[in-house]
């Protein structure tokens, strides 16, 4: 098994007898053959694991349509010397992230990315610039009970204007960090490529 942080990555495939089968390898080396049914289209597989919780990060050609759509924002908030930006460590599987999560009906992507800051971190923050938008069809995420979704998430870059930098049910740390710390950095893999995008500074948002 290999680790890394409290992550957890395996490869998916079926046995000679029809059986599913897990076994472990780098992420970045995974090439797993098609299986059946449904799974014909996954290549690769991987578990986040939590406390309470786990979550699978399905990849394969266009296995977003076996989901449902989900929208999501996230932000990108520097510190006072534009070095640095904020990540909370998530409770549910102990891997950083920018903070962020769905957006609720009734509300705005502004007011849901504001909202989501707000019950992560404890600041109040002003929402402007759109950095980009993520919406991989090669990317599926599966929960433990069942449901799988297609993620399209927006990022925003944020400014605090208030409030109290602190830890919440849904983080168990949070921090400024410069991109070389990020570098070393426990992170969602699909974050980092997100922060990859904020280091080069493009005026027009990234459509990914």
């Amino acid at each position: 098994m290999w680790l890394s942080g409290t992550a957890v990555k395996f490869s998916l495939d079926y046995d000679h007898t029809g059986e599913l089968m897990l076994e472990t390898h780098k992420l970045e080396s995974t090439v797993v053959q098609a299986g059946s049914n449904w799974s014909q289209c996954v290549t690769k597989v991987r578990f986040s694991i939590g406390s309470n919780f786990m979550a699978k990060l399905l990849y394969g050609g266009r296995i977003g349509k076996l989901g449902a759509i989900r929208l999501g924002c996230s932000a990108v908030i520097f510190d006072t010397t534009k070095n640095k930006i904020l990540l909370t460590c998530r409770a549910d599987n102990g891997l950083w992230c920018l903070p962020g999560g769905g957006i609720d009906p009734g509300e705005s992507v502004m007011e849901a990315c504001a909202r989501e800051v707000l019950e992560e971190t404890g600041l109040r923050v002003r929402v402007g610039k759109l950095i980009g938008v993520y919406s991989n069809p090669h990317q599926l995420i599966e929960y433990t009970d069942g449901n799988r979704f297609q993620l399209v998430v927006l990022i925003f870059e944020a400014e605090p204007i208030s409030g109290e930098l602190g830890i919440s049910d849904e983080t168990t740390e949070v921090g400024y960090f410069s991109f070389t710390e990020i570098e070393d950095m426990d992170l969602m893999e699909h974050h980092r490529a997100r922060i990859q995008d904020v280091l080069v500074g493009q005026q027009a948002a990234f459509v990914r």
